[in-house]
């Protein structure tokens, strides 16, 4: 318990030390000082989101209903960025997010995703999603449904449910555990056969514990100020 309880401390700390900057792209993240990480790419918060997720994850999964995970609900930006990239070919999306620490409206209501993705109809929905109760299904849209899960990704306990999953976790240099094999077993049983999992880290040890769990990794380009990323199938 001592080592569980360090673990919160920390968190409650760094809540207290938090500040909005910009990224290479104009699009804006949060920063932990204390840590000197971000919930995103510093070359670009949207740049690096559509590359990892949407480019490299959503578009290579086929079928006209998915269910995607998201380890890491966050900011919310992946969860608009999949709602925007599929409202148009009317994809059935049920959403999932996973958040122990939630991002409060004083933060996101600051961040400028609805005004860089140029398109204002955007906002709402964007609203309606942090705005979402938790541990409840809510309907975003007629063909995006959206459930905040307010738990640890150590918690996760779903089986052979999930066709996507956007691993978006901060670093191992800060949160080591959550890039352990532990972990990607539980995502591992969560996917169905055939299920794909995308990650911004390209970690040789992150590759490996993949590897451990059953799931085939592969190597791919980065995002922009990252040579590689990894993205992973569960046979």
């Amino acid at each position: 318990m001592p080592g569980e309880f360090s673990k919160i401390a920390l968190f409650l700390d760094y809540r207290m030390k938090r500040s909005i900057i910009t990224t290479g792209d104009g699009s804006k993240t949060i920063q932990i000082t204390d840590w000197n990480e971000q919930y995103h790419s510093t070359h670009g918060a949207i740049q690096e989101a559509y590359h990892v997720f949407i480019a490299m994850g959503l578009s290579h999964h086929p079928g006209s209903e998915l269910r995607i995970l998201e380890m890491g609900f966050g900011t919310g930006l992946n969860a608009l960025i999949t709602l925007k990239e599929t409202m148009a070919v009317q994809r059935r999306i049920h959403y999932t997010g996973l958040e122990a620490f939630p991002v409060e409206k004083q933060e996101w209501s600051q961040l400028n995703y609805v005004e860089q993705l140029q398109d204002p109809d955007l906002q709402s929905f964007y609203e309606s999603m942090h705005n979402a109760a938790w541990e409840e299904e809510v309907d975003i849209t007629a063909d995006f449904c959206l459930l905040k899960k307010k738990m640890r990704f150590e918690d996760l306990a779903d089986e052979e449910l999930y066709d996507l999953v956007y691993y978006d976790a901060f670093g191992a240099r800060v949160q080591p555990e959550l890039w352990e094999v532990d972990c990607f077993e539980r995502v591992a049983r969560a996917m169905k056969p055939g299920g794909i999992l995308v990650t911004y880290s390209a970690k040789g040890s992150v590759r490996r514990a993949m590897q451990e769990v059953g799931l085939k990794v592969e190597r791919l380009p980065g995002p922009p100020g990252k040579r590689e990323m990894l993205r992973a199938t569960k046979s």
